[in-house]
C-alpha cells in the first residue's frame, strides 16, 4: 500500500484539487490530509465521504514537522508520498516516484515542479527560472554525476525509513532527504512526476518563501554537520552565476534576470542576520505566504 500524506493550513480553496489529483490515480493507497482549520477541514470531509480512503488527520497548528510527524505515525504504507494543500500534481505523478522508488538502492524520489505563474511579470519569470535552470536542471545534473540532492517538499516518495523528523526543521524535504541518505540510500528524480505550484507573486512573499527554505539549508549544519550543503551563497556563487543567463528569451527577461541577481544577494543577507544574528525562532521564520494561495 501506499499512503498519501498532504499537509494544509487554510488552504480550503485549494485542498478539494490537490486531493483530487491524487485520489484519481488508480493505486492501493490511502490519502490522510492533516490540517488544523475549519473551513478547510470541511472540504477535506466532503472528499472523504466521495473517497474512503481519504482521512482527515488532525493537526495541532503547532507546524508543519509536527503533522508530518502525526501522519508517519498513522501511515500503513510502506511507501510515503508526501505533498502540500495548495498545489497539485499530474495525473501519473504517483506511478513515476513510485517507478524510480522501487530500486533498492534509491530511499527517496523527488517530483518536478512546475510553476503557474505567468511568464510576463517579474515575479513569474523567475518562478519559471528557478524551477527550470535551478531546480530542474540541477538535479538532471546530479542525477548523471552520481552526487545528492535534496527531494521537493512539494512532492516526493520515500521508502517508510523512519517514523520522526525535527519538529523544529525550516526545511522538511531537507532533513528528510538527508536523513535518508545518511541511512545509505541514493535520491532519485523522476521529472515526469509532476507538481504544478503557485510562486509568490510580491517580492516580500517571495523572501518570506525563500527565507524559510534557504534558512532551512542553512540549518542544516547542526543536524548533519557531516553532509556538503547543497544551498549555499557561495555554493551558488561557485556553481550557477552565469546558468541563469542562458535562460532568457528578449532583453526584458535579461534586466530581470540581472535584478534576480540583485535580490538573491540581498535574500542571503536577510538569512544569515534572522538565523546567524538574530537567532529569530522557528515560529518567527515560519510565516504564511499568501501571494502562493
Amino acid at each position: 500500500m501506499i499512503t498519501v500524506i498532504i499537509t494544509a493550513y487554510k488552504e480550503d480553496k485549494t485542498i478539494g484539487k490537490a486531493i483530487e489529483a491524487f485520489a484519481n490515480q488508480n493505486h492501493d493507497m490511502e490519502i490522510l490530509v492533516a490540517a488544523p482549520d475549519e473551513p478547510t477541514i470541511k472540504v477535506i470531509n466532503e472528499k472523504t465521504k466521495k473517497y474512503p480512503f481519504v482521512k482527515h488527520v488532525l493537526d495541532p497548528g503547532k507546524g508543519k514537522p509536527v503533522a508530518l510527524n502525526i501522519c508517519f505515525r498513522e501511515a500503513k504504507g510502506d511507501k510515503i508520498v508526501m505533498s502540500d494543500g495548495d498545489v497539485y500534481v499530474s495525473d501519473n505523478a504517483i506511478e513515476e516516484l513510485i517507478k524510480v522508488l522501487n530500486h533498492d538502492n534509491v530511499g527517496a524520489v523527488t517530483g518536478r515542479p512546475v510553476s503557474t505563474n505567468t511568464r510576463n511579470t517579474f515575479m513569474g519569470y523567475i518562478s519559471h527560472l528557478l524551477t527550470d535552470i535551478g531546480a530542474h536542471d540541477t538535479r538532471q545534473k546530479y542525477m548523471q554525476q552520481n552526487k545528492f540532492f535534496v527531494c521537493s517538499g512539494y512532492l516526493f516518495a520515500m521508502k517508510k525509513l523512519f517514523d520522526k523528523i525535527p519538529e523544529n526543521s525550516l526545511a522538511d524535504d531537507a532533513v528528510m532527504s538527508h536523513m535518508i541518505h545518511k541511512q545509505g540510500y541514493k535520491i532519485g528524480y523522476a521529472p515526469k512526476a509532476k507538481v504544478y505550484v503557485k510562486y509568490p507573486t510580491s517580492v516580500k512573499d517571495w523572501i518570506i518563501q525563500k527565507k524559510r527554505s534557504a534558512g532551512g539549508f542553512n540549518q542544516l549544519t547542526a543536524f548533519f554537520p557531516e553532509h556538503e550543503r547543497m544551498r549555499s551563497f557561495s555554493k551558488e556563487i561557485k556553481e550557477g552565476w552565469y546558468k541563469p543567463f542562458t535562460y532568457p528569451k528578449n532583453l526584458k527577461e535579461y534586466f530581470w534576470t540581472t535584478q534576480l541577481y540583485f535580490l538573491r544577494i540581498y535574500l542571503w543577507y536577510v538569512i544569515y542576520r534572522d538565523i546567524n544574528v538574530k537567532k529569530k525562532s522557528f515560529s518567527d521564520i515560519w510565516l504564511r505566504v499568501e501571494s502562493t494561495k
